[in-house]
């Protein structure tokens, strides 16, 4: 079988965002490795996902020391998979100050080093984050590609992804759960985190996962906390300024890559104007946003906001400086704009915004109608946020 090479190139800035120390973080095949080597050829590169090199340092963490003694200031070392040897941040601390180097600590974990209490490099590192692709970075965007496989970069690269999909749950399973043993009960959390998919993007009922799952409500915390820490998702926060309409409080969660939620469900072959169909495209654009904000190093929150009275819009940003609902539906007429137009009663200042399948971008009142992919450049010239 043939496939057609896809080109993209990241947008993310990472050289101009490097100061000294960088905690690189991602998911699973995000590709930062790949843009590591690429935009940086000459560092010295040190690959914790090797066993040997691994196992070697756990032992003699000196050794990692003694490795990059005679570089001089300023040599910028790549350490990949920091979160494997946490203790080697001691090392990187006393290179940094003592000798001038200079480091980029990448990984697809962040709970490992906080749970260990390793060296934090006295804050001297910027976390930083690499996200799936996004629609800017792919000349040929398709956006029914991305719905479906969702933008990890070797998933949205084939036409049928759903093999390679099985596989990084395998591995994820494997390496972050099973291996750094997580929980106790493998096929439990297994069992959630398809629950967890069935309920992305909804507002979270811890009670009502721990009965589908059969466990308690307490566990259910503890594996959402997980998902977070290793990445592999990510909460939206309900909007808190009440001004009249009484609010929900609790978070929204979605996975990092809308196609892992389709893998989990079994969502194989998204139809347009299906539920199932609205929730992925819903999950693509939350997942772009977050992007966007990332990659900007904006300071504006994204949230939701839901009234008890069902209104609703799907993403807030900042202090209701912009209110963005999500349509699948291919024709918004007047009885969409509700919820944003609702919001505005209360934010008067807001920028109100539809995006949706509807292909015809225009403005109907007070209301931008983007059609999705109008959006998504809109949205990464600056015209947006």
């Amino acid at each position: 079988m043939k496939f057609r090479a896809i080109m993209y190139h990241r947008i993310f800035d990472i050289e101009n965002r490097l100061d000294e120390a960088m905690f690189l973080f991602g998911g699973r095949q995000t590709g930062k490795s790949t843009l590591l080597k690429e935009r940086f050829p000459k560092a010295v590169y040190i690959d914790l996902l090797k066993s040997d090199v691994r196992n070697r340092f756990k032992q003699h963490p000196e050794e990692f020391r003694e490795s990059l003694l005679r570089y001089p200031p300023e040599t910028l070392v790549i350490v990949d998979e920091i979160q494997k040897v946490p203790d080697l941040l001691d090392e990187v601390h006393w290179l940094m100050v003592e000798k001038g180097l200079w480091f980029i600590l990448s990984g697809s974990s962040a709970r490992k080093i906080k749970k260990s209490g390793a060296n934090n490099l006295g804050g001297r590192a910027i976390p930083e984050t690499l996200f799936p692709l996004v629609s800017a970075e792919i000349p040929d965007f398709d956006l029914e590609r991305a719905v479906q496989n969702g933008m990890i970069p070797r998933h949205y690269m084939v036409a049928n992804a759903r093999n390679r999909m099985r596989a990084y749950i395998d591995l994820y399973l494997k390496e972050e759960i099973i291996e750094e043993a997580l929980v106790q009960n493998v096929d439990e959390f297994v069992r959630f985190m398809e629950v967890a998919a069935l309920m992305d993007g909804e507002i979270l009922n811890y009670e009502n996962v721990a009965s589908d799952c059969e466990v308690s409500a307490n566990t259910v915390k503890a594996y959402y906390k997980i998902l977070v820490d290793t990445l592999l998702g990510f909460e939206v926060p309900a909007y808190r300024k009440v001004i009249k309409r009484k609010l929900y409080k609790s978070p929204r969660f979605y996975y990092f890559d809308v196609g892992i939620a389709n893998h989990l469900t079994k969502r194989y072959h998204l139809a347009p104007k299906t539920p199932e169909y609205g929730h992925a495209l819903e999950h693509l654009i939350m997942q772009e946003i977050v992007a966007y904000l990332g990659y900007t190093n904006s300071d504006e929150e994204l949230t939701y906001w839901r009234t008890y009275e069902n209104l609703e819009v799907d993403a807030v940003i900042g202090d209701a400086r912009v209110a963005i609902e999500i349509k699948s539906k291919e024709h918004i007429d007047h009885d969409d704009k509700k919820g944003v137009t609702e919001f505005a009663k209360e934010h008067p200042d807001t920028k109100q915004i539809i995006v949706s399948k509807d292909r015809i971008s225009r403005r109907s009142g007070d209301v931008d109608l983007y059609y999705v992919t109008d959006f998504f450049k809109a949205l990464w010239a600056g015209e947006i946020i």
